[in-house]
């Protein structure tokens, strides 16, 4: 993982050397590099696929910024007083902090996967490098609109966002948006079943070059963007469904046994692994930091940032195991750099934190071996899930029950990892619950699931909870030492569905443009 890690870092810079990338409306013509001598040899063409990974070191993309978003979902609330970030969470400011990097980040890549789309075809290579690198550009150009179009764009009066082809002059690339959404959808899935043909399985790469994308991870994709696009048309569910089959047909993805094991350091590139954010203690997200308690005791700089509610934590049935896995609570025992400790919190405005990333904090030694020693950038060796066979079968169960078919066999799978009963003829709201509590302070975003449930609305204007806590003795031993109380640690809040169903896009890209319109209401 560190090899790789290591020639993205230097690809990155190499590339980006090469165009312009601040501003995706100003680049130069696509595939028009710097130098006359790139796009000659594999090696160039190998150096361009390394550059595609440049935005995992960036911080609103795999670390706090993204994560505002799912900030405004009743799971978290900001865990620490930031006037910004509680703007964002009540959905009254144009946006806070980091999340600004998102936008440009994701058209950045874009470009420099349209470079590759252009010029690498026209190589004297080897067409097995050819197919290398073109899977790789094909499938982070999709990812990159994906990651993107859920937020801002709609199948109404916005629209999409704006599709940037390959091979367009300066003049033309200040393109208007599409007037759907569901042109991005289109567009993604076409890309991605481009790089399914191209790239092999993840059992068929080199251990060097664990962390690229490789067949199934096309596959899970081009299930979850129909899966948003069958919010507008229902015939999609049908395409969720078969590419969910692909990836559990194939017999190379299983669930762990054990829902705490997904993530542990060691289990990076566990059979339930399809895609993450590939990390290390010198680079990539932070966003195990950012979730750890703010000031880390004292001991690690943690950001205190995130932190679960108590209308998360019921979401959980009695016996769940996962809910121990996900949260640290008032009166937990954890681990943290060799130490056995009690958790409770004066830090954190909900009196909680996410545990489901605390794996490389165990260890005594963890500073400088499974942490970054700079608290500043305070990432780790654990890679960060974005996609993971668990969600492929909760995929297939939300298809199916929204067609009004039987998904109890791929959401029971789920469950009975979890330690619970099986459910029969399971609905709407068992899937619901149950993608709730699987997928808890991951990327998959219960504020867009919300959204796309049209369920926005009934979920996040309430008040949400947390505790408060006073230590009784001067170093508490169990439980029974802290004076811990239920608080409202959010006020409720005003959702307008006919606004708030999308973000505003960033007020630096709009005034960058003659064309992109900002979404109404903003």
């Amino acid at each position: 993982m560190k090899s790789i890690l290591k020639k993205i870092i230097l690809s990155s810079a190499v590339m980006l050397s090469l165009t312009s990338c601040e501003d995706f409306l100003s680049y130069n013509k696509y595939g028009e590099p710097s130098s006359d001598s790139f796009w000659q040899t594999e090696s160039d063409a190998r150096r361009a696929a390394d550059g595609l990974y440049f935005w995992m070191e960036a911080d609103g993309v795999t670390g706090r910024g993204f994560m505002h978003y799912y900030n405004c979902s009743d799971d978290v609330i900001t865990g620490r007083t930031q006037a910004g970030c509680a703007a964002m969470k009540n959905f009254i400011a144009n946006y806070s902090r980091d999340v600004v990097q998102n936008w440009p980040k994701m058209y950045q890549l874009i470009k420099l996967c349209n470079d590759i789309i252009l010029n690498v075809p026209e190589m004297n290579i080897g067409q097995e490098t050819k197919d290398e690198v073109l899977g790789q550009a094909y499938f982070f150009r999709a990812w990159a609109y994906f990651w993107l179009a859920p937020y801002y764009g709609d199948n109404s009066i916005n629209g999409g966002i704006p599709i940037v082809e390959e091979g367009l002059a300066v003049d033309q690339l200040d393109v208007p948006r599409p007037s759907s959404v569901r042109e991005n959808y289109k567009y993604c899935i076409d890309d991605f079943k481009r790089a399914e043909e191209l790239l092999p399985y993840f059992s068929e790469l080199k251990e060097s070059d664990y962390g690229r994308p490789h067949k199934s991870a096309c596959q899970a994709y081009i299930a979850k963007v129909a899966l948003w696009d069958a919010q507008y048309d229902a015939s999609s569910y049908a395409i969720t469904v078969e590419y969910c089959d692909k990836v559990i047909n194939s017999g190379k993805h299983s669930l762990l046994p054990e829902f705490e094991d997904v993530f542990k350091v060691v289990n990076n590139y566990s059979p339930e692994y399809i895609f993450s954010f590939i990390s290390s203690e010198v680079t990539g997200s932070i966003l195990p930091g950012v979730l750890l308690e703010n000031k880390g005791w004292g001991l690690y700089n943690g950001w205190g940032y995130f932190t679960p509610t108590i209308e998360l934590l019921n979401a959980f049935e009695e016996g769940d195991r996962r809910l121990d896995a996900t949260i640290l609570k008032p009166g937990d025992r954890f681990e943290f750099l060799g130490d056995d400790k009690l958790y409770y919190s004066n830090e954190s405005l909900s009196g909680m934190q996410f545990r489901k990333y605390m794996d490389p904090f165990k260890p005594a030694n963890a500073i400088g071996t499974t942490l970054n020693p700079n608290g500043d950038y305070p990432t780790s060796t654990l890679n960060i899930p974005v996609m993971r066979y668990a969600e492929i079968l909760l995929m297939k169960a939300e298809a199916l029950i929204w067609q009004g078919e039987n998904g109890d066999q791929p959401l029971n799978m789920v469950r009975q990892r979890a330690g619970l009963s099986p459910l029969s003829n399971a609905g709407k709201e068992e899937l619901i619950k149950e993608r709730r509590c699987e997928l808890a302070g991951e990327f998959s975003n219960r504020m867009l699931d919300l959204l796309r449930w049209g369920k926005a609305k009934e979920y996040v204007e309430n008040p949400l909870h947390g505790y408060s806590v006073q230590p009784k003795t001067s170093h508490p031993q169990s439980i029974d030492d802290l004076d811990i109380s239920v608080i409202e640690c959010w006020p409720e809040r005003s959702f307008d569905q006919d606004v708030n169903h999308v973000f505003p896009i960033p007020a630096n890209e709009i005034a960058k443009s003659k064309n992109l319109k900002q979404n109404r209401g903003y």
